[in-house]
């Protein structure tokens, strides 16, 4: 009988590993596994991803450690700061691209209000403003889900220990990214902006509302909120008329989405 190897299997293909779904799939946060357990030996884990696939492959991975158990998971970002503030997990792996809260949104709520809680983020994407936005957030890892299961299982001992853990296909790019900020002391403002956050601002000086903005970029209004909080305060800009003038003034509505489309 063929046997599947997790060593070798990427984490976003863990799926194919787990049996067949049925109330999972419609759970927002649920408490996982109540076996008792010494605390002293065991990392207390919670994995939130909005796919009940992943969070059940995560479980699979992750019980079958000596030293690791998960005891609840969330399917969206809300429910993640939830399940952290009533369970007080060691890590929460925690999902970039989730409903109702994303990723960053959750990871910055948990850090604030559940210190003792690291955050270990995992995620499929690879670019740098990604990674730099969750460990502005508090994160302590970033991992993809193209890794390998075990480079998952490392990374998260690490970071329940204290430590700090990046991909290392991200941390060149990240590296790279704080060497350029270094060298480019005195650079324009607005590239310290991340890219959601500039299509945010973008879209603001277009005179979207912020119902527009969300539907646009498929988020949720909370968030979109969020990052108009967040460029206003790199950029020194409160209002719209500020954002507005702000955009005119740097160049920056030619990229702007097209009206007439």
């Amino acid at each position: 009988m063929p046997v599947a190897r997790l060593g070798t299997t990427p984490i976003g293909c863990i799926e194919k590993l787990a049996p067949p779904l049925t109330r999972c799939s419609q759970v927002t946060a649920a408490l996982v596994d109540e076996r008792p357990m010494p605390r002293d030996r065991c990392v207390r884990v919670v994995v939130a991803d909005d796919h009940a696939v992943i969070r059940e492959g995560l479980k699979q991975l992750l019980n079958v450690q000596h030293d690791i158990r998960v005891i609840g998971e969330a399917a969206d970002g809300a429910a993640a700061v939830e399940i952290a503030r009533e369970l007080a997990p060691d890590v929460l792996v925690m999902d970039l691209s989730m409903p109702v809260l994303g990723g960053a949104e959750a990871t910055a709520l948990i850090r604030r209000e559940c210190p003792a809680v690291k955050v270990l983020a995992l995620t499929v994407h690879e670019e740098r403003s990604y990674v730099a936005d969750l460990l502005g957030a508090g994160a302590s890892g970033y991992v993809l889900k193209r890794a390998a299961p075990e480079e998952l299982v490392h990374a998260l001992r690490a970071v329940a220990s204290g430590g700090i853990y990046v991909d290392p296909a991200v941390a060149g790019t990240l590296v790279k990214g704080y060497l350029e900020s270094w060298r480019r002391p005195h650079a324009a403002s607005q590239d310290r902006l991340s890219e959601r956050e500039r299509e945010v601002l973008i879209r603001i000086a277009k005179g979207y509302s912020n119902k527009e903005i969300a539907s646009d970029l498929g988020l949720s209004v909370k968030t979109v909120e969020t990052y108009k909080a967040r460029l206003s305060e790199k950029l020194g800009v409160r209002t719209r008329a500020q954002i507005a003038r702000y955009a005119a003034a740097h160049r920056l509505l030619g990229d702007a989405p097209d009206d007439e489309q």
